[in-house]
């Protein structure tokens, strides 16, 4: 008989504050994480400060905000109009106020709904807030969310306001700042907002041409034509084509990126190719007109909804929208745009006319010859039933018509890519099949570089691969969050690592730009003693397991995900699940980094491997 619990008054409980941040950070910041992802919490700290002092520019009052990151600590100072000296507290630690409330003091913000400066105190250890207007200052000091104290007096320094805070190790476990996560959003901020300059770290970044230079500035391989810049009231938008499969398009939303888009960006997708389809008048396929598409866009509108507290995601229909009443839709907005001022620049820019035409027509010739390959091979892997043995479904995914999916579940929602029968039974038994699926390569996949598109086409296991992740299509159709590579931690494991991270970067290099693909972390020892077992991802870990542990001690060598037992493995593909994450510099030729490590074994190659080369011992020492 389950045990009897008394529920009465004492068990009600009222979260005064910024409490209920507290115990559900997730709730208000996404994922919490220790930095080691742009994703984590530690960067939407940062970026909730920021915010406010970019909306303060954006209304016309400073021209420069200074960021400082020194061991953890962040202290952002912009020379706005300064915090209103009489709601210095309020406006920093009780939920739902703000200005942001009033369209009279901040018109085009991202932060609307008066929690982000409130989250970032209460999950800061520290946390320090001073406004400057006209000669006076007010001032407190938190610690947790807690008010420790709070001043006013007189002031000599410059109008607006300073916040420095430390986030709460207890919360992000053993955090760090990557600085080229941080550079990289300053750097956004300079793109988007023009005259703006902002100094990280005492390096100043200021763009003079918008999105043109985040463009140009980022160009991985080189545009077969000069970008084209077009720009407007609340909106601007750059365009060119590549080589490259795929799209590779930046999305903003009052200064958000917005890296998983949203309705902005599918509005400048739909717009592109169906205004190329007038222009030429021929009826050309959306995704011929869309291939190795390289751009941007950026929108200001009124009081954005979101999909997440996170931002990065747009949900809005509408321009505007108050009381029951609204503006003319986001879809219409940006198609309205870039119809008439992309039609115009084609007319006064004809030397571009035959050259874009003629990109069209090589992907629509290189699509109409694969795309009966593909259909027979998929037709083929149907007939055989091999997906259903590939394949270990979970239960959520992005595009099934659930209504009871929530952000967390799609958060959550992953794919492993294992190799072999006994490292996908391995992860199969241990996984949580609510949201955690499992896809099972046989040997080694095809190197989707060396290879041509018709090889990728008539390649059994990916095209399965493909179809799993719900891709075949568009990449808004993607099924899981997390694309988690699994291998064994020996040569044949690291080889087909590197071939699967080769095929996402040809054919689906935007996955890994959204932050989707990872690598897994998995235990290279297990260290015993009849008391506890320890698993240790390092030489260094198991060197302090053996002297924590001291006596008896036996210590497992893993070299194969299959030695690990399920009920072993589902620790560590679990909430405390060690991921990589592959990550793809916005200025890195994909083209160069794949003809490197993919291409002929050349003498550079053989020159670096024999500088770089590690024995087995070597190799413990650290995590692969």
């Amino acid at each position: 008989m389950a045990e009897q619990i008394n529920y009465t008054d004492d068990n009600i409980r009222t979260l005064e504050g910024v409490m209920h941040i507290r115990m559900r950070p997730g709730m208000y910041i996404g994922r919490l994480g220790d930095g080691r992802n742009p994703s984590d919490g530690i960067y939407v700290l940062l970026k909730e400060i920021v915010d406010n002092s970019i909306d303060e520019f954006a209304m016309g009052f400073g021209k420069q905000v200074q960021i400082s990151i020194e061991d953890g600590n962040v202290t952002v100072r912009d020379f706005g109009r300064g915090i209103p000296l009489g709601s210095v507290v309020k406006a920093v630690s009780i939920l739902n106020t703000g200005g942001k409330f009033d369209d009279k003091a901040f018109k085009k913000a991202v932060g609307l709904n008066g929690v982000g400066t409130k989250a970032v105190n209460a999950l800061s250890k520290s946390f320090y807030v001073c406004s400057h207007r006209d000669g006076e200052c007010a001032w407190a000091r938190f610690e947790c969310g807690n008010l420790i104290e709070s001043g006013n007096g007189p002031t000599r320094e410059k109008n607006g306001t300073l916040v420095e805070f430390t986030p709460d190790a207890t919360i992000f476990k053993d955090y760090s700042y990557n600085m080229d996560y941080v550079e990289t959003m300053v750097k956004n901020y300079s793109y988007l907002k023009k005259g703006l300059t902002l100094i990280l770290n005492g390096n100043q970044y200021r763009s003079e041409n918008g999105l043109l230079d985040l463009v140009n500035e980022n160009l991985s391989e080189d545009p077969i034509y000069p970008p084209i810049h077009l720009e407007g009231e609340d909106i601007e938008v750059v365009l060119t084509h590549g080589n490259a499969y795929g799209e590779n398009i930046k999305s903003f939303v009052n200064g958000q990126d917005t890296r998983e888009g949203g309705t902005h960006l599918a509005a400048y997708r739909e717009a592109i190719a169906k205004t190329l389809k007038e222009f030429y008048k021929k009826n050309y396929a959306p995704e011929d007109c869309r291939q190795g598409v390289v751009g941007a866009i950026s929108i200001q509108i009124q009081e954005p909804t979101f999909e997440a507290q996170t931002k990065v995601k747009l949900g809005s229909q509408y321009i505007w929208e108050k009381g029951g009443e609204h503006g003319q839709t986001i879809r219409s907005f940006v198609n309205d745009f870039i119809a008439k001022n992309l039609d115009n620049y084609l007319h006064m820019h004809t030397d571009l006319i035959p050259v874009i035409e003629e990109k069209i027509k090589s992907s629509q010739e290189e699509r109409e010859a694969i795309s009966g390959i593909q259909k027979k091979t998929r037709e083929r892997n149907k007939k055989a039933n091999v997906y259903n043995r590939k394949l270990r479904d979970c239960r959520y995914h992005f595009n099934d018509k659930r209504t009871d999916k929530t952000e967390d579940d799609i958060e959550r929602s992953s794919i492993f890519i294992t190799e072999g029968d006994s490292a996908s039974g391995t992860i199969t038994k241990a996984r949580n099949a609510n949201y955690q699926a499992v896809f099972s390569l046989r040997g080694k996949p095809l190197n989707a570089f060396k290879e041509s598109y018709k090889k990728f086409a008539e390649n059994e296991e990916l095209q399965l691969l493909v179809s799993a992740l719900g891709v075949e299509d568009d990449l808004e159709n993607l099924r899981y969050n997390n694309i988690i590579i699994a291998t064994d931690a020996d040569d044949d494991g690291m080889h087909i690592r590197m071939l699967t991270c080769t095929f996402f970067m040809k054919y689906y290099p935007d996955l890994i730009r959204r932050g989707h693909v990872y690598v897994l972390q998995t235990p290279l020892f297990r260290v015993r003693n009849k008391k506890e077992n320890r698993y240790c991802f390092s030489q260094d870990e198991k060197e302090k397991a053996i002297r924590e542990l001291r006596t008896n001690v036996e210590i497992t060598r893993f070299k194969g995900l299959g030695e690990i037992s399920s009920d072993e493995f589902a620790d560590f593909i679990g909430e405390k699940m060690r991921l990589d994450l592959v990550k793809l510099a916005e200025e890195e030729s994909i083209t160069e980094l794949m003809e490197f490590y993919m291409g002929d074994n050349t003498l550079e190659r053989q020159n670096f491997t024999r500088q770089n080369l590690r024995s087995e011992e070597e190799l413990e020492d650290i995590n692969i």
